[in-house]
């Protein structure tokens, strides 16, 4: 699979600006692995308060951005996109190291990894590097949830 841009992702992850942390998948393979890059700015809003004379992107949206990248992933190599009485979440995080500060002007690469599905959850090897150096790694597991009505 090729890459895909910021519009046909939006298909995909229900996030919008400024919580769209996937600017563009560079590769997919469907029931394998995907990776995706995140350009970080320093025109991003969390910047402003997190360290403001020292920016540091927050860890939490390093995870965050490498678990959407794993919902990009699932959605492919399911071929459909998400259906709208179906909630997709988080619901684990192990394993989490981190590495390296990720600061203005970074491209964070995610690549994530399928381990295994059972019926309704995922779970996903990840890592995000800067310049080929490790900057997390996690595993994380996901789930798909019907919403009440």
């Amino acid at each position: 699979m090729s890459a895909m841009y910021v519009e046909e992702i939006r298909k995909f992850l229900p996030h919008r600006y400024p919580f769209l942390l996937v600017d563009r998948v560079l590769e997919c393979i469907p029931g394998e692995t995907l990776t995706a890059i995140k350009n970080v700015s320093v025109n991003e809003p969390f910047f402003t308060g997190h360290f403001p004379d020292i920016p540091i992107m927050p860890g939490v949206l390093i995870i965050e951005a490498m678990a959407q990248a794993t919902g990009l992933l699932g959605f492919r190599t399911m071929s459909e996109e998400p259906k709208t009485d179906v909630l997709y979440m988080l619901v684990g995080v192990d394993n989490v190291r981190f590495k390296r500060q990720v600061v203005p002007g970074d491209q964070l690469l995610m690549q994530v990894k399928i381990e295994r599905r059972s019926r309704v959850v995922w779970k996903f090897s990840c890592k995000a590097t800067v310049d080929g150096e490790i900057v997390t790694i996690a595993d994380m597991l996901c789930a798909a949830k019907p919403i009440a009505e």
